[in-house]
């Protein structure tokens, strides 16, 4: 499925709660946020005929993410059912790993092919920080639950936060030096609450910082995920480190994604608020065909890149991540 400027569009981000037992500072308030009715919520049953006829416009890949996805009951069930829908190959769930420990098993058993765990910090101080709740032993525990199981790749995900948390990225860094993990480095966008903690730790920054402390790392050409990622890898690590800098290194010509939020809106691109009410289709009687056809639409209309430091969508600046897909 190719959209006006040609990208090759297969892979497809889908909220599934707004809900998270995490209060992350920049990602929501303190006090949390006022809750979506569940009703609102698309059921699996729902996501599960969307990703069908996704499927049958070139989608391949779903990444399962929310709020905290792992807050809903059954999420493996949800894995199991967009697993089997001919032209889906690919399944991931992201996650903040306070429940992953209980349900890797399950989510094992379903065919997920891999797992992101969202860890910016691995000090209990810094950890509490952050999160504003504590958790940091049952991240780590989620964490080495995913490695029992050697078919689902295990990711983490770190978010560079200005003034936060610089002095946790070279032991986070260090996860992958005996263990088969991919840690990732993610710039946060100025966009939400996270717009407060973007700085000037690019890429580039952050990779001098880890070769003074890991030695010379080698770039690797080639994509390791479904997503943007570009990775090196230190001399003796098992794992890589990868970055996702959507600001310094911006990557919108090769971007092969859509959102779907929890609600149900399709968003083209997570900066604009341009999209489609799935959930109305899904409910009112359209036809896959019907249903298929705004999708195509929505796609193809996709913005040739993100405006971040050119202009702001109005009204996300008070957004939690789950409301404008992320």
């Amino acid at each position: 499925m190719l959209d006006q400027y040609r990208r090759n569009i297969e892979y497809i981000r889908i909220s599934i709660t707004d809900r998270c037992n995490l209060r992350c500072m920049y990602c929501m308030p303190e006090g949390g946020i006022e809750q979506v009715e569940h009703s609102d919520i698309l059921t699996y049953d729902e996501i599960t005929r969307l990703c069908r006829i996704l499927a049958l416009k070139g989608i391949s890949k779903v990444k399962i993410t929310g709020g905290e996805p792992l807050v809903r009951k059954n999420a493996a069930e949800l894995v199991r059912m967009i697993k089997s829908i001919p032209g889906i190959d690919n399944v991931t769930l992201t996650t903040n790993g306070i429940l992953l420990g209980e349900q890797m098993r399950d989510l094992a058993d379903a065919g997920i092919d891999a797992v992101n765990i969202s860890l910016d910090a691995l000090t209990e101080e810094m950890f509490e920080k952050i999160t504003r709740r504590k958790g940091l032993d049952r991240v780590l525990e989620g964490m080495d639950k995913a490695l029992q199981f050697p078919d689902v790749r295990v990711k983490v995900n770190c978010v560079l936060l200005h003034g936060v948390n610089e002095d946790q990225w070279i032991p986070i860094a260090g996860l992958a030096k005996d263990r088969p993990i991919d840690v990732r480095f993610i710039e946060m966008m100025p966009i939400g609450y996270g717009r407060k903690y973007c700085g000037e730790e690019t890429e580039d920054h952050v990779r001098h910082l880890l070769e003074k402390a890991y030695g010379k790392a080698d770039s690797l050409s080639g994509r390791f995920g479904n997503g943007p990622s570009t990775y090196i890898l230190p001399d003796g690590f098992k794992g890589k480190i990868g970055f996702i800098s959507a600001i310094s290194h911006k990557f919108c010509g090769d971007c092969n994604r859509v959102r779907l939020t929890s609600e149900g809106f399709l968003k083209p691109c997570l900066q604009f608020s341009h999209g489609a009410d799935m959930r109305s289709l899904l409910r009112d009687g359209s036809s896959d065909e019907q249903i298929g056809a705004v999708a195509e639409k929505i796609i193809f209309e996709k913005p040739r890149s993100h405006r971040f430091g050119e202009a702001q969508e109005e009204g996300l600046e008070n957004k939690k991540m789950s409301e404008i897909g992320g």
